[in-house]
């Protein structure tokens, strides 16, 4: 079997990740508390459910926290592939509760529509400010790592949608201060829960692609097999498997018939020619190459349990 591993570039700073989503954590936990404290005051509802979504954010950055910490232990006989997946996790985790939370939501908001109440706006309007400087500090400050990295995109969209929830709070504290409309209260809430949803899905959607193995959307096998084909000495490419272990590592496993019998020499410097071709042209940086001559297999089936 061919072993191929040399194109494993890993630039996640993972240092830094882990600082940035401590500092995260704690001032979402200080919004939390202020904005439970103040809806219950107030009688606002949107101000609560932007509360709930803050601990919701504080869970998943909890998640988000420990799986950049586990991603880094190294792999051991018993986890021969380490913690690697402990970061996709988290992103399928965090990317549930965001729909689960944006359900909750919707309940409340049809419970505020059948009974409507009057609302202290000026602590919504106060607390929702508090809520947007901290939300977007936070946002700004994993902004760089959330695009590469799925565990901190699945953190950054908590805060992003929870900065965009706590705006509109304060629209909605602003209209029922000077228009006395307190019927945007719950009107805002199921807003925030619909947005909630359209940016957990796809998340929630890639996430588990990934930990059902599945070829990631930027590949196709037909292409690789034909790519692979082309190169001089392989006669077939068949019991294709692609799949991706984490934000990194894309792997390909293969058996390929060649036209000799070639030895082993010669087998490894195809073996580089594979490998440069699949990194450059498809992005995958792990091989796993089982080579064959004249054995009794089906040569046509490329894709097999």
């Amino acid at each position: 079997m061919g072993q191929s591993h040399s194109h494993n570039h890993s630039h996640n700073h993972r240092d830094l990740k882990g600082r940035n989503l401590f500092i995260t954590i704690f001032l979402n936990i200080l919004i939390t508390i202020a904005q439970v404290i103040g809806g219950i005051i107030s009688g606002s509802l949107s101000l609560l459910s932007d509360a709930l979504h803050n601990f919701s954010d504080v869970l998943s950055l909890v998640i988000s926290y420990v799986a950049t910490k586990l991603s880094k232990r190294k792999a051991s006989t018993n986890r021969t592939f380490g913690y690697k997946r402990a970061e996709i996790i988290a992103a399928f985790v965090n990317s549930s509760t965001l729909i689960v939370v944006a359900i909750i939501l919707v309940k409340e908001a049809i419970e505020r529509f059948r009974n409507p109440v009057e609302i202290e706006s000026n602590l919504v309007i106060w607390l929702a400010l508090l809520g947007i400087a901290a939300n977007g500090f936070s946002v700004l400050l994993i902004k760089k790592d959330a695009e590469v990295n799925m565990n901190m995109k699945s953190a950054y969209l908590h805060l992003f949608t929870d900065m965009m929830a706590s705006v509109a709070v304060l629209i909605g504290g602003l209209l029922m201060k000077f228009y006395e409309l307190y019927w945007v209260d719950p009107v805002l809430t199921i807003i925030i829960a619909l947005y909630l949803i359209y940016m957990g899905y796809d998340l929630l959607k890639s996430s588990t692609r990934v930990l059902m193995l599945f070829t990631p959307n930027t590949i196709e096998v037909e292409q690789i097999v034909s790519a692979i084909t082309k190169i001089q000495a392989v006669k077939n490419v068949h019991h294709v498997h692609i799949w991706q272990l984490n934000e990194d590592e894309v792997h390909l496993e293969a058996h390929i018939d060649f036209d000799e019998d070639i030895h082993l020499s010669e087998f490894d410097k195809i073996l580089e020619k594979i490998e440069e071709e699949v990194y450059h042209k498809f992005g995958i940086n792990h091989l796993n190459i089982q080579p064959e001559f004249g054995k009794c297999d089906s040569k046509r089936v490329i894709v097999q349990d």
